[in-house]
C-alpha cells in the first residue's frame, strides 16, 4: 500500500470509520509484534504490547503528523511500551518456552528445515543474551531500519547514547554469533 492509500486510511479512520482501522491493524500488525518480541521476548508480553500499541495510537490519531507512515510510528510506540514493561520492577525474565524457535519456513528439505530453526534459536540466543536496552535500539535499528536520531527522538535519548548502545549490541552478537559461524564455514 502506498502513503496515499495509507493516508487515506487515516482520514477514513479520523472520520470514524473503525473498519479503516482494522485494515491498518492487519497491515502493520505482524511487524509491530516483530518489534516488541524482540524486547520482551515473550509471546503472551509482545502480544499485550501489540495491543496496547494500536489503541495508543488510535487515541493518539489526532496528533499523527499526515503524511508520515503509519508503520514506524506505531512500531515506535510499541518499542517504548515493551521497553517500559521490561524497565518494570516486577518484570522477571523467564526461560523461553521450548518450542520459541518455531519459526516457519520456506525451505523445502528437512535439513533446511533443521538449519533454519537452529538459526533462529541461535539468533534469538544471542539477542537474548543482549540488555533490553540494547535488544530496544538493535531491534528499531534492524527491523524498523529508523536511524539513530529517529531512535534517539523516539526513545527520548541523546544520539551518542543510542549508537553507543547499537555499537554494543552489534559488538556483542558478532562475538556470540561469530565463532558459531566460523565453525559452520568450516565444516561445509
Amino acid at each position: 500500500m502506498d502513503a496515499t492509500d495509507e493516508a487515506a486510511l487515516v482520514d477514513r479512520v479520523r472520520d470514524g470509520d473503525a473498519s479503516a482501522f482494522e485494515t491498518i491493524v492487519r497491515l502493520h500488525q505482524r511487524r509491530v509484534y516483530a518489534v516488541a518480541r524482540r524486547i520482551v521476548r515473550r509471546h503472551e508480553e509482545a502480544d499485550d504490547v501489540t495491543q496496547e500499541a494500536f489503541l495508543k495510537a488510535w487515541q493518539a490519531l489526532d496528533r499523527f503528523e499526515r503524511g508520515r507512515p503509519f508503520g514506524p510510528w506505531v512500531a515506535r510506540i510499541a518499542a517504548n511500551l515493551a521497553l517500559d514493561r521490561v524497565r518494570a520492577p516486577r518484570w522477571r525474565e523467564q526461560p523461553l518456552p521450548e518450542d520459541h524457535d518455531r519459526v516457519p519456513s520456506r525451505a523445502r528439505s528437512p535439513e533446511g528445515l533443521a538449519r533454519d530453526a537452529e538459526a533462529a534459536a541461535t539468533l534469538e540466543e544471542a539477542l537474548a543474551a543482549l540488555p533490553a536496552e540494547q535488544r530496544a535500539v538493535f531491534a528499531l535499528r534492524t527491523l524498523e531500519e529508523m536511524t539513530c536520531p529517529e531512535i534517539a527522538r523516539e526513545l527520548g535519548l541523546p544520539e551518542g547514547t543510542v549508537m553507543s548502545r547499537l555499537f554494543r549490541a552489534r559488538d556483542k552478537l558478532r562475538a556470540l554469533l561469530g565463532p558459531r559461524l566460523r565453525g559452520e564455514a568450516g565444516q561445509r
